[in-house]
């Protein structure tokens, strides 16, 4: 309920009292979004291997998030063919950020270009992790080819982030970021990809029920 929209911890705390007399705090709501954030990430790590990302292209992009108020810099990588994605990271806007987020993915696949902005930093990063990929810079991506990829998925993440009103620690972020993460890319179906979700389109072979995520991760892990 909290990753798939407006819901907060305390309108969760109260739904679960009222529908299915469950009594519990928002506090502790909170904690349990924070605590299974290494589970699911462990779940992703266990499911790339047998996914294909090696697309056309891959787009990168950063978004602004407040944690305690200050300003940092999301940084996203995601799949063109798949819309899967592949990484992200909290830090601020740095030439060094750049290098992190696409030294982290290099090697989920070998895309035949990398679009980004047209910010320095980027050039030189895709050029020494990507060096065989072409580097597309573009001033706006209202006119790429790519139809809005990244800022359609900027848009999403800020639909859910926005109803939070930032982050109170770099820690809680980092978790919340990637559970929302998790829920996108195997979880959530994608009208734009006939209602599958990314990690299907992108060769994962399951079928996801949001009633029974646990059980159905569980259930690959053993396959």
């Amino acid at each position: 309920m909290y990753f798939r929209g407006k819901e907060s911890f305390r309108a969760i705390s109260f739904l679960l009292c009222n529908l299915f007399n469950v009594k519990i705090s928002h506090v502790s709501v909170a904690q349990w979004c924070v605590k299974f954030a290494p589970v699911f990430n462990s779940l992703s790590l266990s499911f790339l291997p047998l996914m294909d990302f090696n697309s056309d292209e891959w787009h990168a992009d950063e978004t602004v998030v407040k944690v305690k108020g200050k300003k940092y810099y999301l940084w996203f990588v995601i799949d063109a063919e798949t819309r899967f994605l592949l990484g992200f990271y909290l830090s601020d806007r740095s030439a060094s950020s750049a290098h992190a987020v696409l030294s982290s993915v290099k090697s989920l696949g070998s895309p035949r270009s990398v679009v980004t902005d047209n910010w320095d930093a980027y050039k030189v990063a895709v050029k020494k992790h990507f060096p065989n990929a072409s580097h597309i810079n573009v001033e706006n991506f209202a006119a790429d080819i790519s139809n809005n990829l990244i800022e359609s998925f900027n848009k999403t993440f800020k639909a859910w982030y926005n109803t939070k009103y930032g982050f109170n620690s770099y820690v809680n972020a980092h978790s919340l970021i990637s559970t929302f993460v998790f829920f996108y890319n195997f979880l959530r179906p994608h009208s734009s990809l006939n209602n599958l979700t990314p990690a299907q389109v992108a060769g994962l072979n399951y079928c996801p029920n949001p009633k029974n995520p646990f059980i159905r991760s569980a259930y690959l892990i053993r396959r």
